[in-house]
């Protein structure tokens, strides 16, 4: 990457800039309600891996769909203002698509539609037996473990500890990356492979870091925002996008 640029600098890029790609993780959701993964006190902090692996879905569904349905969905969680930038710039044609580590789905909820979640996400969901599709709004809250109507055992559309990601999403990402002039990237720690390798794929003209702690690739970045996403956004969208 280029060696750091003013904040002036980068905007005058972002600017002209006409495939913009976001790439974002759990930190952009905090404003919504959602708990933060894997910051101090969050929800990686109280729970081992093998709670959210595909072993003790099938093993202990009973433990792992106590623990998913408490901690994982959150129905009353609505889109920030920086989910709706984001869905302003793609309906303006600025913005090439969304790459996101969050399962939760407000970036559709936003508007936005070239989002391309890398570990799933819990708007869908299948039976495991006969494939049949199921919306999170169709799956009871009893029994604690859904099943079809086949009997089979419903399970969340979300890649668990233990599972490879999809690899034809992972491979749109990476082109989706390749092919842009500016990445914007923000709440997210930038620890957890083979996401956080994404990175690498970007080439293009700006980079902008936006998250409230320090990450091991900050050093990559051309301008880093210490703000919170809503107000990085809403100030980016207001310098870039007049």
């Amino acid at each position: 990457m280029s060696s750091a640029m003013t904040r002036e600098e980068a905007v005058s890029r972002l600017k002209e800039a006409e495939k913009i790609v976001f790439f974002g993780g759990a930190g952009t959701s905090t404003e919504s309600g959602i708990p933060d993964f894997r910051s101090s006190g969050g929800v990686y902090d109280s729970v081992p891996e093998y709670v959210l692996s595909i072993d003790c879905l099938l093993r202990e569904p009973e433990r792992f769909y106590s623990f998913y349905r408490k901690s994982m969905i959150f129905p009353e969680a609505k889109p920030n203002k920086g989910h709706r930038v984001l869905a302003k710039w793609e309906q303006k044609g600025r913005l090439s698509g969304i790459i996101t580590q969050n399962i939760d789905g407000l970036h559709q909820a936003a508007g936005s539609e070239k989002v391309y979640e890398i570990h799933g996400g819990i708007r869908e969901n299948y039976c495991m037996r006969c494939h049949k599709l199921y919306s999170v709004d169709d799956i009871p809250e009893e029994p604690i473990v859904p099943r079809c109507s086949c009997g089979g055992m419903i399970r969340p559309d979300v890649v668990l500890y233990g599972e490879a990601l999809d690899q034809q999403v992972v491979a749109e990402a990476i082109e989706l990356l390749t092919e842009a002039d500016a990445l914007i990237v923000a709440g997210t720690s930038l620890v957890v492979y083979p996401a956080a390798g994404f990175i690498r794929y970007f080439r293009g003209k700006v980079f902008i870091m936006n998250n409230k702690a320090s990450t091991p690739l900050d050093h990559k970045a051309d301008v880093i925002l210490r703000e919170g996403f809503s107000n990085a956004m809403e100030w980016l969208d207001s310098e870039c996008m007049k």
